[in-house]
């Protein structure tokens, strides 16, 4: 008897819906997104576009009848969101860290995360990263930019130097943008590929100091790392895959970036930072 009834729990447990069952059911998928985050993701005619929205179309043939509803909330609020399941998942530019790695389900990259550095281009005074010791620095709050700022800083005092004179937090990078193009910044730290497009369309404003001053990394979507979701990370996965091996992924890239980057299609590298 005790047996029979512990078959029938796993069998009850085991045709449960999970969170992709009741999305299909529903025929809607909540995600949060911040859509100030251009080319990846940006407002245009109260439209979120860019090189996220396009690479999303893609996943979402896989999800036939199901509309995606996207929140755009400030950045600082996108992982908290998804823990609190305010959304079903996040499609938004996150930087893959060993500390989010851990608490959270990331799908394979879709772009290159590695920070640079971006100056004033009438700044002669920075000429390479190091020339960044006793500058003012500024960057996203709670972004992983910012964290490689902190991390910079620590690296330029471990060599007996002043280290950054201060690193100033921005709710978003237009802010830090506008701040560095004022004179009110010497420097912002930012991945590659969101300063190459700034760069194209303002090279008389902006230039980025070479080399990078992180190690490698990738940005990806994320996912709760927990059974219900498990499904639906592997949907968002698979449909990426899909995009990068067939071809779409280099060809948005060239459309919202200027430039290609390659991206691992069959696993997420381990996290360096």
């Amino acid at each position: 008897m005790a047996i029979g009834l512990c078959v029938g729990v796993f069998l009850a447990h085991a045709g449960a819906a999970d969170l992709l069952d009741k999305v299909k059911e529903k025929k809607l998928l909540t995600l949060g997104t911040e859509a100030q985050f251009a080319p990846f993701e940006s407002m245009e005619n109260g439209k979120i576009v860019g090189y996220s929205t396009d690479l999303l179309a893609l996943v979402m043939q896989d999800l036939p009848g199901v509309k995606a509803d996207r929140k755009d909330v400030p950045f600082q609020a996108i992982l908290p969101g998804l823990a609190a399941r305010k959304f079903d998942f996040i499609v938004t530019s996150v930087t893959v860290t060993k500390e989010r790695d851990d608490k959270f389900a990331f799908t394979l990259p879709i772009a290159e995360a590695t920070v640079a550095v971006l100056k004033r281009s009438d700044n002669a005074a920075v000429q390479k990263p190091d020339d960044l010791s006793g500058k003012v620095v500024g960057s996203q709050a709670g972004s992983a930019q910012l964290k490689v700022a902190r991390e910079f800083d620590q690296k330029l005092k471990s060599q007996g130097k002043p280290g950054l004179k201060e690193i100033r937090e921005y709710t978003s990078f237009d802010e830090a943008y506008a701040d560095l193009a004022a004179g009110r910044l010497d420097a912002v730290t930012q991945s590659l590929s969101n300063l190459g497009p700034l760069v194209k369309a303002r090279p008389d404003v902006f230039s980025v100091v070479q080399p990078a001053i992180g190690p490698k990394t990738y940005y990806a979507w994320v996912g709760r790392k927990d059974a219900d979701s498990a499904s639906l990370v592997k949907l968002f996965s698979d449909g990426i895959a899909k995009a990068n091996t067939g071809g779409q992924m280099s060809q948005l890239q060239t459309k919202w970036f200027g430039f290609t980057m390659s991206v691992p299609a069959d696993h997420l590298p381990k996290p360096e930072m």
